[in-house]
């Protein structure tokens, strides 16, 4: 990997905006990370994502503030932000007629990528996306998981020290999806710095150290999944499964005034999905209840919330 100019974020976007006449696309957005970590970008579409990313891969200039890669700027030093960065779009060309190998080849030239410098990359490069049985054929005859692996090797080819990834499991089967996080994972292993967009929640919670919610163009909130969700309102998702009768358990739960969103998920043995908003205590008190009502509990249980439900719970389903 290409040298950083010091040990700080390897990404850096500071009170970045642009916009396109009327739409404010990109919002005052600011957030960084640190090397080798997996940061996953979410929002619904038009919220901004493939534009920041666009910005910080130097293929678009901000109105105003700034995008840092591996310290150096995207608008002040692009050629020295390229070497350093492999983007992978939501959607590339290819030329249909060359093969595996020849199109991988082709782009390390294109970076300056020579000689057994040249042959080493292309050799772990074809063995990482597990190309090299196809190595020789025409890009034409790959399915949409292979064409993904092939544009995944264009993005590091030249060993980049940041990945950006705008959707790259965008019409995947499931055991191609499972096998693309499996590969971030272990780039992010050999210390590398990936930004992530996905629509995708399931696939960046199981890949991502951190994650950045959009909408409007505004990031709403960045962190951990656990971080963002302590930050929002103290409410908690509880499960409980009764023996005997329900109707005692529905009855009780109902009254209490902290219960809501009461749901039955299960009819043998019953079984209730609700909300409470509070605390340690307020949970305990609950439980209390329920115990002093002579309820028969088979069990009582905190959900935590997904990372679907902190987008929900997040966004407003706004879009421009």
């Amino acid at each position: 990997m290409i040298g950083t100019v010091d040990e700080g974020p390897v990404i850096e976007l500071r009170r970045l905006h642009r916009t396109f006449g009327d739409t404010h696309a990109v919002n005052d957005v600011s957030f960084s990370v640190p090397r080798g970590s997996v940061f996953g970008y979410i929002g619904p579409n038009g919220a901004g994502k493939t534009t920041s990313m666009r910005i910080l891969a130097t293929l678009e200039l901000p109105t105003s503030g700034e995008a840092y890669v591996a310290g150096f700027s995207s608008v002040n030093d692009p050629d020295r932000v390229r070497r350093r960065l492999g983007f992978m779009p939501d959607g590339f060309g290819t030329y249909a007629d060359t093969n595996c190998a020849e199109y991988l080849d082709f782009f390390a030239r294109s970076y300056g990528v020579l000689g057994r410098q040249r042959t080493a990359r292309l050799r772990w490069v074809m063995d990482f996306t597990g190309l090299n049985p196809l190595a020789s054929k025409p890009i034409r005859g790959l399915s949409k998981g292979m064409r993904q692996r092939l544009c995944l090797g264009r993005a590091l080819i030249h060993d980049p020290d940041v990945l950006v990834l705008d959707e790259p499991a965008a019409g995947l089967d499931p055991r191609a999806r499972i096998e693309l996080r499996q590969m971030i994972r272990a780039l992010a292993a050999e210390g590398k710095t990936i930004l992530v967009s996905s629509h995708i929640l399931t696939e960046l919670a199981e890949m991502c150290d951190t994650v950045g919610i959009l909408e409007q163009g505004r990031l709403l909130a960045t962190g951990s999944v656990a971080e963002i969700r302590n930050s929002l309102r103290p409410s908690r998702d509880l499960l409980l499964r009764v023996a005997g009768d329900p109707q005692p358990a529905a009855q009780l739960l109902v009254s209490l005034a902290c219960v809501e969103k009461l749901e039955q998920t299960g009819a043998t043995p019953a079984t209730y999905r609700f909300t409470i908003q509070g605390d340690d205590q307020q949970q305990i008190d609950v439980l209390r209840a329920l115990s002093d009502a002579r309820i028969d509990v088979l069990e009582y249980a905190l959900l935590e919330k997904s990372l679907e439900d902190v987008f929900l719970q997040v966004t407003q389903g706004h879009i421009q």
